[in-house]
């Protein structure tokens, strides 16, 4: 009996202990660490993809920070790629299914893709994967119409990318901007003024949709590309009321806004035509993006903006990133 009895507890001590080895495969992300993806260009508009670690510095609020771990261009990334399905694309859907899948070729064979849909629904059509067969009959199965919940396919895009640990993350999103609940509250802020109020009237920063979004960006380092399609344009709208220019203005603001504050870049679509180049070059730029990590010497969780800055050791080079963060 307690032969037996010693028995059982070696395996249950080796269960826990076995338990514990696999608990030790999950990856974690240190929410302290601040992620930066970086672009470099020369004079040219050239990427320079040949940097090391030693040819960064990183200041906070005007304070050296400590380089914790670095990336470079080749490392991998986890990719979303949100397709805006409501009633406004209908016309042009085979345009933006063989834009999508040119920008698929452009990727790294290592790299992971998610497609997600919205409209009326938020639809995952597929979870990250490098088999580009499946990204590919994704694409190609979108469908909807109705609603642009843009917003939320925004947050669903984050929670997925949070369940790819480490790996370097961007979303590429293309849409016309007009979140439709961001757009109905826009237009009752609007409907209780005269016209002559109306231009700059909203303030494109005061969306808590919005400030979601670009706060859980922010914490893990996730870089937004908007592609923004023609029917988002103001200028393009016919016989426009003073009240759709300031929905359709402030709409494409906070597109770029997503872009600016997370390092990306707002690609506007003036021609259909344009969707192809513009999804390849968006692929090239992720291509060619390194990733610093360091840890705030400033570690306050006061909600205040920290500012970020680099110093590149070839000074004639330009940068992209973030500009900062909120401490929150």
């Amino acid at each position: 009996m307690r032969i037996y009895l010693y028995i059982f507890v070696i395996l249950s001590l080796a269960g826990i202990a076995f338990g514990q080895v696999e608990g030790d495969d999950d990856i974690t992300v240190d929410a302290s660490l601040v992620r930066l993806n970086v672009g470099v260009v020369n004079n040219s508009g050239r990427p320079i993809t040949h940097l090391s670690k030693r040819s960064f510095s990183v200041f906070e609020d005007g304070v050296e920070q400590e380089i914790l771990n670095f990336e470079p261009v080749a490392a991998p990334f986890s990719v979303v790629m949100i397709l805006d399905m409501s009633g406004s694309t209908l016309g042009f859907r085979e345009t933006i299914k063989l834009s999508a899948n040119r920008f698929l070729d452009a990727l790294s064979p290592s790299d992971r893709v998610s497609v997600i849909e919205f409209y009326d629904k938020v639809n995952v059509l597929n979870d990250f994967t490098s088999d580009r067969r499946k990204v590919s009959y994704s694409i190609n199965v979108a469908n909807g119409k109705g609603k642009t919940r843009l917003y939320e396919a925004l947050e669903t895009a984050l929670s997925k990318l949070a369940t790819e640990g480490t790996r370097r993350k961007a979303i590429i999103v293309l849409t016309d901007g007009i979140d439709t609940a961001a757009r109905d509250i826009d237009r009752d802020i609007l409907s209780k003024m005269d016209d002559s109020e109306m231009p700059n009237a909203l303030n494109p920063d005061a969306n808590p949709k919005l400030n979601a979004v670009l706060q859980s960006a922010s914490r893990q380092g996730v870089t937004i590309y908007p592609l923004a399609l023609p029917t988002g344009d103001p200028a393009k709208l016919a016989d426009p009321t003073p009240i759709q220019v300031e929905m359709y203005e402030v709409a494409r603001k906070r597109l770029d806004i997503l872009a600016r504050r997370t390092g990306g870049e707002l690609n506007a679509i003036n021609r259909l035509e344009e969707m192809g180049v513009l999804y390849a070059r968006v692929a090239a730029n992720v291509r060619s993006l390194y990733t610093i990590e360091y840890q705030p010497k400033n570690d306050k969780k006061d909600g205040k903006w920290r500012e970020i800055k680099l110093v590149l050791t070839m000074p004639d080079l330009i940068y992209t990133t973030r500009p900062g963060y909120f401490a929150k």
